[in-house]
């Protein structure tokens, strides 16, 4: 068995990849969760010098997601570290959503770290040690057009936060990162960051005056699993440049 081991939910592409990387650095073999882009697995995988192994498990399916974990414990024991990263979005205006957009949204966002957590903490707690980050998002806290989904499923992952915190202490600690906007090729893209009045509008909006580097987010993630955050838990760490300060 390694001797510490972390699983990172969409730890393959975006910010989970670096959460991975970064994870790796610190002395972890990363079991980075993936669904379906084998290519950016293969990618992941070759990365962290051999520190990060691409596992498939689909987080919509309950029973995948035990089996999965059933397969991580008897491999490597407890883990030290869950990093619930995965997300999706399907934004649309509130009155167009379709059963699909809801139920997709929710079950990957905010069912996927409950059956997570759910499946690895008992070992976590019996191991006497373990922190859990889940990944968050300003919309949890101020909502925005055509998102109910998403907000609703990252407003519901924050109280699953406070409420695992409370439960799984004093063994393992929860807290909760939200990043704000992040330099990844999905957030340009949504936000047209790479058209000059788009970028201008945003940067407007952001104190420190830049957008958010995978980097900053990493450095909050190494934080928050170290001793340096050891009486930390139940608690949200917004990683936005003064974006949001509510």
């Amino acid at each position: 068995m390694a001797a510490r081991t972390a699983v990172v939910s969409g730890g393959t592409r975006g910010i989970g990849l670096e959460l991975s990387r970064r994870l790796s650095a610190l002395g972890y073999h990363v079991l980075a969760l993936y669904r379906g882009d084998e290519r950016a697995a293969r990618a992941a995988a070759g990365q962290g010098g051999g520190g990060i192994e691409a596992v498939r498990i689909d987080l919509t399916r309950p029973a995948e997601v035990r089996a999965g974990c059933e397969r991580i414990l008897a491999a490597h024991g407890a883990p030290h570290v869950l990093v619930n990263n995965a997300g999706v979005n399907r934004d649309r205006p509130f009155l167009e959503l379709t059963d699909e957009d809801w139920d997709q949204v929710i079950a990957t966002n905010l069912s996927g770290p409950f059956h997570l957590a759910r499946a690895l903490a008992p070992a976590m707690v019996a191991a006497g040690r373990g922190s859990i980050v889940n990944i968050g998002a300003t919309t949890a806290i101020r909502p925005r057009p055509n998102g109910a989904n998403y907000c609703a499923s990252k407003a519901g992952l924050l109280q699953l936060t406070r409420c695992l915190a409370l439960e799984l202490a004093p063994a393992v600690r929860v807290n909760a990162l939200i990043p704000g906007f992040t330099d990844t090729p999905e957030v340009v893209e949504r936000y047209r960051l790479d058209e000059p009045e788009p970028r201008r509008r945003v940067l407007g909006q952001i104190p420190l005056g830049r957008i958010g580097t995978v980097t900053d987010v990493a450095d909050a993630l190494e934080f928050l699993v170290t001793d340096h955050s050891r009486y930390l838990t139940g608690q949200q760490l917004i990683v936005d440049g003064g974006n949001f300060m509510g």
